[in-house]
Order: C-alpha cells, then sequence, then structure tokens
C-alpha cells in the first residue's frame, strides 16, 4: 500500500477498475422511506472471531431481520473460551451509528420493551431458542422462523455464525452490504489507535519508497490447534494443543477413525508460521 495515498483517494477510484469488461457496481442501497409495523424482536448470539463474528453474524442478523420486517435486539458477543474477552457490541463498534444508519432498513433497538420480557421473566434464557442448521436458506427464515416469531413475538437463535446461506436474493444481499460497508463503523478508541497505527507506518515507510506491509499471522492459540501442527513447543504444546482442540470443538478431532500428522500437514504446506519463522524469512531475504 503506499502511504502518500489516503484510505479516501483509495475508496474513490476502487469502482474505477473494470470487472471482466464491464464495472464495479456498489452493493449498497438504503432505503428513504419508513417501514412497516414489525412482527417481532430478534435476539441473536454472535459466536466466533471478530471477523466472523462481523461479516457471519452480524451483517446476516440484520439481513434476516430486514427480510422478516423484524426488529433486531444489538447482537450479543459470546465471552469466547479461547479469547476470554468481556467486549460488547458498543465497546467494538458504534452502536448509535449502527442504529441510525440501518433505521429506513432495518429496526435495531438495544433492549426489549419490559411488557414483553414480563412474559419470560425478564430471563432471555426462557425465550424460544431457534437450532437452525448451518447456510440455511432465507427461505427457511421465511416459512419456519417467521411463523413462530408471529406467534412468540421475541425469539433467539444461538448460535447464529453460518446460520445464513451465501446464495440469497438480491434484496438481502444488498442488507448484507449495508450493514458491513456503511452501518459498522469501529468505535472511536479502536478508530483513534488504528489511525495512529496507520500514521506511524506512515512515517517509518518513508525511507521505503512510502511502502509499507501491514501482516495479521494469525499465529493466535485456537487457529494453531485447530491446524494440528507442531510448532516445536514440545510435549507441553502437544497437551495443550489437545485441550484446545476439546474446548473449542469438542471431540470433532478424537472421532474414531481420524489420524493426526502434523508432519504430513507441514509438508503439505498447510501450517501457519510462527513469528520466529516469519522474522527469519524476514531477516534473510536478499531485498532486506
Amino acid at each position: 500500500m503506499d502511504a502518500d495515498n489516503s484510505s479516501a483517494d483509495a475508496l474513490s477510484t476502487i469502482w474505477k477498475h473494470s470487472y471482466k469488461g464491464g464495472e464495479w457496481r456498489s452493493c449498497v442501497n438504503k432505503s428513504s422511506g419508513g417501514l412497516p409495523e414489525s412482527n417481532g424482536y430478534i435476539y441473536v448470539e454472535a459466536n466466533g472471531g471478530l471477523n466472523q463474528q462481523r461479516i457471519l453474524v452480524i451483517c446476516n442478523a440484520v439481513a434476516v431481520a430486514g427480510f422478516l420486517n423484524a426488529t433486531l435486539l444489538i447482537p450479543n458477543f459470546h465471552f469466547h473460551s479461547i479469547w476470554r474477552d468481556p467486549s460488547k457490541f458498543g465497546d467494538i463498534y458504534d452502536e448509535d451509528y449502527f442504529i441510525s444508519t440501518l433505521e429506513n432498513d432495518v429496526r435495531v433497538v438495544d433492549k426489549i420493551p419490559l411488557y414483553l420480557m414480563e412474559w419470560f421473566d425478564h430471563n432471555m434464557t426462557n425465550v424460544y431458542n431457534f437450532r437452525v442448521k448451518a447456510w440455511s436458506s432465507i427461505h427457511y427464515y421465511e416459512e419456519v422462523v417467521l411463523r413462530r416469531l408471529l406467534e412468540e413475538k421475541v425469539i433467539r437463535i444461538s448460535p447464529f455464525a453460518n446460520r445464513l446461506s451465501f446464495d440469497a436474493p438480491p434484496a438481502v444481499q444488498q442488507l448484507r452490504c449495508l450493514a458491513n460497508y456503511e452501518a459498522l463503523r469501529f468505535s472511536n478508541p479502536i478508530l483513534t489507535l488504528g489511525e495512529a497505527l496507520v500514521s506511524r507506518m506512515k512515517e517509518r515507510s518513508v525511507n521505503h519508497g512510502g511502502k509499507y506491509v501491514s501482516v495479521h499471522l494469525r499465529f493466535e492459540e485456537d487457529m494453531v490447534a485447530f491446524s494440528c501442527c507442531v510448532c516445536d513447543g514440545g510435549e507441553q504444546e502437544e497437551k495443550n494443543m489437545i485441550a484446545a482442540r476439546e474446548r473449542g470443538w469438542k471431540g470433532k478431532f478424537t472421532k474414531p477413525g481420524r489420524t493426526i500428522c502434523p508432519g504430513a500437514i507441514r509438508l503439505n504446506g498447510k501450517c501457519p508460521l510462527t513469528p520466529l519463522e516469519v522474522m527469519n524469512h524476514y531477516y534473510t531475504t536478499p531485498s532486506h
């Protein structure tokens, strides 16, 4: 990335590049009118990592709520077994901006009215929970979930990651796009930190032609455990990774007949580079 180009300049030129002889077109199509009376409230629980929560939970929840003419309760983030991060939606994203950006397309609220919660003794666990299969079609929500929503007025879907098929009508895709590219803006503390990091990279890249590279190693306990690779941490590492796999995926890696071969996985190039391997590669590359 060129350090002397602002993000605004980059975004203003991205649509000018052709795609298969045509042109890229924005998928966002905001509404300007009001919304009909809501069919009820949908509460979803966001499991997985930050990117999974954003794309496969929040954006999909907006799409489902809009398609069903339902009111979406601000998604609740799981206290992940790996991260143990207590952050709420408002800690990561600008909650007020999210609600106001979507106001003409999808109703979003931060709480369910008290008179409705009285039906459930003010306990969300008493609300009917749909166990939706992964990658369900939007028609499943229309034919099955909507009927229960109209009866209960409040429903819960947990877990919700990966619970909506990528193959969906244009109206659903537009709601996903609206959530992802317009409504989801990081909270001020995160934006401030991001701006500081970018400014620092620009300053330090002056001697390299104004170019810099940002690398996310993705070398984290859950990812390393899932890869089934050995990273030279010895017997203790092996015990820790077995425990992490069991915590995160309960029995997935210990099914009868399944064999884990770390050596073969590494030979096939499917192991993540450790931070030490990345640094060794960086400093031994001739250009550096």
